[in-house]
């Protein structure tokens, strides 16, 4: 009997390691084939054209072209091709945003070798699986909160404290030891949460709601 052919697979991903680390789970699966992998969303929309992979697993915060716009460009012009959002960050917009873009699945980047493996084939098969603080999260995301900003995550209130101080991004990124794709990511959440828009009146409504401290 003829074995199937193996589901094919781009990983994309802006860090090196995490893109080895995930060609090591896919290469321990027989029916499931890595052909590419991308470090952002441009490289990734030229790797679906060569390639016309099955699955594509798709980090969200990248730079050049984040996940958002790559997935939905590659559900747009290559509709066999399903879309697993596998990022760190489950707020509840981001989620949706993802949704909204094609994603089929939303997963969390802890996930293990089989949890992996499963979600692929789910996916290949046109089944949908949602990481369980992600569906908390959307939950969340949709009932009313009290005030603008309280729905705020430690991190975005630590960096808001930080912008009030009047640091730039790169300054943020450098103090926090994160990347400056992540923290432009985290300023954006927040300026959408407090419903302001820019830094400077972020801020201010920050104090107004007493959410940072003069």
């Amino acid at each position: 009997m003829t074995e199937p052919n193996p589901i094919r697979v781009i990983v994309v991903d802006d860090h090196k390691m995490v893109r080895n680390g995930l060609k090591t789970f896919i290469d321990a699966y027989a029916d499931l084939e890595l052909v590419g992998q991308a470090a952002d969303g441009k490289q990734a929309l030229q790797l679906c054209i060569k390639h016309q992979p099955d699955v594509v697993l798709m980090d969200m915060i990248m730079p050049e072209m984040d996940g958002i716009e790559a997935m939905r460009l590659i559900r747009q012009r290559h509709a066999t091709t399903q879309v697993i959002a596998l990022t760190s960050f489950h707020e509840g917009e981001l989620v949706q945003k993802a949704l909204d873009a094609g994603a089929i699945s939303y997963l969390l980047k802890d996930l293990s070798a089989s949890e992996l493996a499963a979600a692929i084939r789910a996916a290949h098969a046109g089944k949908s699986i949602l990481a369980q603080e992600v569906t908390s999260a959307l939950i969340q995301s949709r009932q009313h909160t009290s005030s603008p900003g309280a729905d705020l995550t430690a991190r975005e209130l630590e960096v808001l404290t930080l912008l009030a101080e009047g640091l730039s991004n790169p300054q943020i990124a450098e103090l926090l030891i994160i990347s400056r794709p992540t923290v432009s990511f985290h300023v954006s959440n927040i300026l959408a949460k407090l419903d302001a828009a820019n830094r400077a009146e972020a801020v201010a409504l920050a104090y107004k709601q007493g959410l940072i401290k003069a």
